[in-house]
């Protein structure tokens, strides 16, 4: 099969830059879905407070996903469910399987990356004990609760605070669990402040900071967990040790860009967002292939999926109708006090303003972030909080683009 525009992943990232292809000129778009669904993880995402940025209402997940998923059959875009990618290379050549077609090859003129995150696991945290029965990934027990109707357990305690997490906390208390603690082994939690509020203060769940589970009992199932101060290096302090007993232990404890295919077309990776490294216009570092959404950077916002997933749809029309063209990169840089910047690189080929994303490393009051070039501030902004939950955005306006003539630095100083 010969395709202008492959779109692999269908959930929030995929179907809004296969609308966007196609709204910008490129009609022949295809999005390839591993899931028996269009949709992605928002299928699973009951709750709402998806779409308050981009719709001015509070929708749940799949009411989100919808909306996105009712454009595309508008367009008739083509798409294939239930089919499984298995290689990728630089000519953009696509090998996939489905039950229907078996395996098949596409070629493609452009190709863009939506593959969305997977879950850490128990494994990747080495925490010692057994292997009983009752533990799961917060996604995995979201899966079960909300979609197949199933309860984990009934006694529940959760290692992490990512927002997963925190809602799940919620989640499994309105179903009748118990949650006995949440714990982060950071000082601060990796959730928004408004899950923090809504999924633990509002209930009573309490919030153990610099703490983390040191050991699971049990043989057959889950019993119990030890819990135990963390010192600054992270390291367990030996005397704080809390049991609790519990049946079931939810991880949320970071996601991770799922990017094997990316890797398999030799497509320099950011150590720091464990994402492709791309310009403003999300395209990677190998001509017409793009990325963008969670597989590119965890976001925290699907609305801010939808955003950047658009700007990749929009280029890679571009790319289609108009062929590559020259690039003349300058690289960006966290500096103090960020833990990373995208994008990696800013095209001083392509016209219009650059929005940079970017987190910072730690909770700060009363500081000012400024973006540099050389020894010149592009633009400064004074916050007043700033937490590494929430991803912060400036935008480079299309004015200053010009005098971009070495690395662009991002710094957070406090003012204090």
């Amino acid at each position: 099969m010969k395709h202008d525009i492959v779109i692999i992943g269908g959930g929030p990232a995929g179907l809004a830059a296969a609308v966007a292809c196609y709204d910008n000129g490129a009609k022949d778009v295809v999005i390839i879905e591993r899931g028996e669904e269009l949709g992605g993880i928002l299928n699973q995402c009951i709750h709402n407070g998806f779409g308050l940025t981009r719709f001015k209402e509070s929708l749940s997940g799949p009411e989100y996903a919808e909306r996105f998923i009712d454009e595309v059959k508008k367009r008739n875009i083509k798409y294939y469910l239930d089919t499984m990618v298995i290689s990728l290379n630089k000519d953009k050549v696509i090998k996939a399987v489905n039950p229907t077609l078996g395996f098949f090859e596409i070629e493609a003129k452009s190709v863009i990356l939506a593959m969305g995150c997977r879950e850490r696991s128990r494994g990747a945290l080495n925490v010692a004990g057994t292997r009983p029965a009752g533990i799961y990934s917060a996604g995995t027990a979201q899966k079960y609760v909300n979609i197949k109707g199933y309860m984990p357990g009934k006694e529940v305690v959760i290692l992490g605070s990512g927002d997963i997490g925190l809602i799940m906390a919620r989640r499994m208390t309105l179903e009748g669990a118990k949650v006995h603690a949440v714990c982060e082994i950071m000082p601060y939690s990796s959730g928004l402040k408004r899950n923090i509020v809504q999924c633990l203060d509002d209930f009573g769940i309490p919030l153990y900071l610099n703490h983390t589970i040191t050991k699971i009992h049990g043989t057959d199932r889950v019993t119990g967990v030890t819990v135990s101060k963390v010192d600054k290096n992270r390291m367990p302090i030996l005397g704080t040790e809390m049991y609790f007993s519990c049946d079931t232990v939810l991880f949320s404890v970071g996601l991770i860009p799922e990017n094997e295919l990316t890797k398999s077309c030799d497509i320099p990776l950011s150590p720091r967002t464990r994402g492709a490294v791309v310009s403003q216009t999300r395209e990677t570092m190998v001509d017409g292939i793009f990325a963008c959404g969670n597989v590119l950077q965890v976001h925290d916002l699907v609305d801010f999926v939808s955003e950047e997933s658009e700007i990749a749809g929009k280029f890679s029309a571009d790319y289609v109708l108009n062929g590559a063209k020259a690039h003349d990169y300058v690289d960006t840089k966290e500096g103090e006090n960020i833990s990373y910047v995208l994008p990696q690189k800013i095209d001083k080929a392509v016209s219009g303003h650059v929005k940079l994303f970017f987190r910072v490393k730690n909770t700060f009051k009363d500081c000012t972030i400024r973006v540099k070039c050389g020894d010149s501030v592009l633009l400064e902004r004074k916050k007043k909080i700033a937490v590494p939950g929430e991803m912060e955005t400036l935008l480079i306006t299309n004015d200053k683009l010009k005098d971009l003539n070495q690395t662009v630095v991002v710094e957070l100083q406090t003012n204090s």
